[in-house]
């Protein structure tokens, strides 16, 4: 069985479903990819039991066929080809699999394509769309809180709560917490679902820049995602989310306005002084200012900076780790921010304080306990 296609049209769909592929697969043939082809069209699926990806292309071929062919190495033939028509002909008895190039033959051997496992078939609940740009955000938004912790396994994804009028994300990792709603997608329905980490960063990674639907489905065991001609089917996290709306607190009397770059800035340049196993940095609020500081007793290191900030509170000090406030930081795109405090032993909520109509952002933070010895 032959087909004919351009090395650098099959490269890069091969490059944008790579990241499925692991190194030491619980199934050996897990490093491969699987070819189908079918009417003039080629469908390359990659997958590791809990996510797959599949996309598709137009080739020249007048047969139809299956093989699994070994990821590595074809990337590499690939990478290092000219911009060309290449030829590759299957041996489904064999498994052999033949590229011919204008001045080249490469011969590698492939696998059965019946042992590839079944990519699932996501039936059962109506479709949701939703902007690529807007999912891209709202994984933007929220992934770099996820938890690593396997032990608690909930954590370890993004919860996706689907409303009528709204659609919400949530990750969190004990120690931090991050909420991103859109008002202007509504599912019409109500569902509570946990994606998988790496499913959102694959999915991250391939969405389009330019405006394009994803339709996302669901059943009780995987979630399913699509556009333009690739789809990815997840396997969800069946665990019980914590119920993260309780640990947000409600009343904060203590306010704070600043400008983020500024904050952002300042705590870049005083975390160098912190303590380099409790990356603890000091907020002092009194009045319009806000004194930033950090001390490393073991090494005699101390660094201070004052700002100018509109604050409505009592005066107060509170201590947070500066990595988090400033990935946190990092996430915001309004000019100014606003961080709502109530006791320095409580969370603080940090949000923009100029928000985009339909979405709302709300970023927790948990302190870290104060040694008063300045």
């Amino acid at each position: 069985m032959k087909f004919i296609v351009s090395s650098s049209a099959l490269l890069k769909q091969l490059q944008s479903i790579n990241g499925v592929v692991t190194n030491n697969p619980v199934v050996p043939i897990l490093e491969n990819f699987l070819f189908e082809i079918e009417a003039g069209k080629l469908t390359i699926t990659a997958s590791d039991l809990e996510t797959s990806m599949i996309t598709e292309l137009p080739v020249e071929a007048r047969e139809t066929g299956r093989i699994a062919a070994p990821a590595r190495i074809l990337l590499d033939t690939l990478k290092n080809l000219p911009d060309q028509p290449v030829t590759f002909t299957l041996d489904e008895e064999t498994y052999t699999i033949e590229i011919s190039s204008a001045n080249g033959r490469y011969k590698l051997a492939g696998e059965n394509a019946a042992d590839f496992p079944r990519v699932p078939v996501v039936k059962g609940s109506a479709p949701i769309e939703m902007p690529s740009s807007s999912l891209a955000r709202a994984i933007n938004k929220t992934i770099f809180a996820v938890s690593t912790d396997e032990l608690r396994p909930a954590m370890t994804g993004i919860l996706v709560q689907l409303a009528d009028s709204q659609v919400t994300f949530v990750a969190t990792d004990g120690h931090r917490l991050l909420r991103y709603r859109r008002q202007d997608v509504g599912a019409g329905q109500t569902a509570n679902l946990i994606i998988p980490r790496k499913a959102f960063n694959l999915l991250k990674g391939t969405l389009p820049s330019e405006a394009t639907p994803v339709k996302m489905e669901f059943n009780q065991s995987n979630a399913f995602f699509s556009f333009n001609q690739m789809r990815l089917v997840c396997r969800l996290i069946d665990e019980r989310y914590p119920d993260y709306e309780n640990v947000i607190p409600v009343s904060n009397p203590n306010k704070l306005i600043i400008n983020r770059a500024e904050l952002l800035n300042s705590v870049r340049r005083i975390s160098i002084y912190s303590n380099k196993t409790t990356h603890q940095v000091r907020l002092r609020l009194a009045g319009s200012e806000l004194v930033v500081s950090a001390e490393d007793l073991d090494f005699s290191n101390e660094a201070k900076e004052t700002l100018t900030c509109q604050y409505d509170g009592e005066d107060m000090e509170i201590g947070f780790n500066a990595r988090f406030l400033l990935e946190m930081l990092s996430n915001i795109d309004s000019e100014e921010i606003t961080l709502e405090l109530s006791t320095p032993n409580r969370a603080g909520l940090l949000m923009p304080t100029t928000a985009d109509d339909n979405e709302n952002i709300l970023m927790l933070v948990m302190p870290v306990m104060l040694n008063n010895y300045v």
